[in-house]
C-alpha cells in the first residue's frame, strides 16, 4: 500500500548550496508517493536534479508564506509538508509521520529540526542556544527530540497538513513573516479545533545561523513578531516565558538607575535592592556556566560549550529588547 500522496514545498530565494544537499535526501526517503516542490524567486535551469522535482518560479519576488501557499495551490498530494530551504529529513521522516493522519482529528504533525553534526562551531552554538533550557525555555523540543505531546504552536520548518484542513483555514497569513506559522496553527487549532501532534521520530535537520549576528538578526525578527502577537494573538502568544527576556532585561539595565535614584532616600530599600539584583545576576551567570557544562556533555566540544555562555547572555538580551518593540508596535512590517 502506496500511501497517500504527499507534497514536499520547499520556499526559497534561489537554489543554493543547502538546496543541492537536501534535495538527495528528499528523493531517497522511504516513503515511495511523493513529490518535492522547489519554489525560488527565478530559475534559469541547470541543476542535476530538476527533472526529478517539481521547481516553479515565483516571479516577482514574494514573501516564504506567499511561496508555501503558491506551493500548496500547485501540490498534488492530500498532506502538504512544509520544511525550509536549510533543513533535510531523515530517511524515515515521512514514514514516521504519515500515520498521524489516519485520524481525523489530527490536522497537522511535526518534529524536532536538529542542528546537523556537520555544521560549523558558531552554527552548532547556535543550536545549543536554542536547544538548551535556559537558552530556548519551553520550546527546547523544537531543537532536539523529546516526548511526544500536543502542540498549539510549531514553525514551518518541519510541519505536515492535512491539504483539506489548510484550505479550510485559508492557509499562510503573508502578512507576518516570521509568524506565519503561529497563525496557522492558530487557526487549525483554535479556529477548526483539530490537534497538531510532535513526535521526536518526525525528525529533520536543520542548519543554524552563524553566531552572532546572523544568529541574532534572526532571533530578533522571532521577538520583535512575538511581542506584537502576545496582543494580536494571546491565545498561543501570550505566555509568561515569551516575557522573560525582557522582564531579565530591564532588570538588568533598569536597576542600577533605580538605586541611584533612591539611594539618597530610602537607604533600606536601596541596600535590599543591590543584595537581590547582585543575587539574581549571580544565579544566572551559575546556570550560565551550568548550561555550558551541559553542552560540552552532549558536544564533547568545549569551543562550543564556552561560546554558549555569550550567546544565550546576548540572544535574551537582544530578543528582550526586541520584543518589547513588538509589544508596543501598533502594525509589523512584513
Amino acid at each position: 500500500m502506496k500511501g497517500p500522496f504527499v507534497s514536499i514545498i520547499i520556499p526559497v530565494k534561489e537554489i543554493n548550496d543547502y538546496i543541492r544537499e537536501a534535495v538527495p535526501k528528499h528523493l531517497a526517503l522511504d516513503y515511495p508517493n511523493f513529490e518535492v516542490i522547489v519554489l525560488p524567486d527565478k530559475y534559469e535551469g541547470g541543476e542535476e536534479f530538476e527533472d526529478d522535482i517539481r521547481i516553479i518560479p515565483t516571479y516577482p519576488k514574494t514573501g516564504p508564506a506567499d511561496k508555501r501557499d503558491m506551493g500548496a495551490e500547485a501540490a498534488k498530494g492530500d498532506i502538504l509538508v512544509f520544511i525550509d530551504d536549510d533543513a533535510y529529513p531523515r530517511k524515515d521522516w515521512l514514514k514516521n509521520a504519515v500515520p498521524y493522519f489516519e485520524n481525523e482529528k489530527i490536522a497537522a504533525v511535526c518534529g524536532p529540526g536538529v542542528t546537523p553534526p556537520n555544521d560549523s562551531v558558531y552554527k552548532k552554538v547556535s543550536g545549543w542556544v536554542s536547544a538548551s533550557l535556559l537558552g530556548g525555555g519551553n520550546v527546547t523540543h523544537r531543537f532536539i527530540p523529546q516526548e511526544k505531546r500536543e502542540v498549539d504552536d510549531y514553525p514551518s520548518m518541519n510541519l505536515l497538513v492535512r491539504k483539506s484542513d489548510y484550505e479550510a483555514v485559508g492557509g499562510y497569513d503573508s502578512h507576518y513573516w516570521p509568524g506565519e506559522d503561529t497563525k496557522l496553527c492558530l487557526d487549525l487549532t483554535h479556529g477548526l479545533g483539530k490537534k497538531i501532534v510532535y513526535d521526536p521520530e518526525v525528525l529533520v535537520y536543520h542548519h543554524r545561523r552563524d553566531i552572532f549576528v546572523p544568529h541574532l538578526r534572526q532571533n530578533g525578527r522571532y521577538g520583535q513578531h512575538r511581542g506584537y502577537f502576545a496582543r494580536a494573538l494571546p491565545e498561543t502568544s501570550f505566555r509568561l516565558a515569551y516575557f522573560v527576556p525582557s522582564v531579565f532585561t530591564l532588570f538588568l539595565f533598569l536597576t542600577p538607575f533605580l538605586n541611584l535614584a533612591i539611594s539618597p532616600f530610602f537607604s533600606k530599600i536601596s541596600s535590599l535592592l543591590i543584595t537581590s539584583y547582585g543575587l539574581l545576576v549571580t544565579i544566572y551567570f551559575v546556570l550560565l556556566l551550568l548550561t555550558a557544562v551541559w553542552v560540552y556533555e552532549h558536544e564533547c566540544d568545549w569551543r562550543v560549550a564556552l561560546l554558549t555562555i555569550p550567546a544565550i547572555f546576548v540572544t535574551h538580551i537582544w530578543y528582550g529588547i526586541k520584543f518589547i518593540q513588538g509589544l508596543l508596535s501598533s502594525e509589523l512590517e512584513r
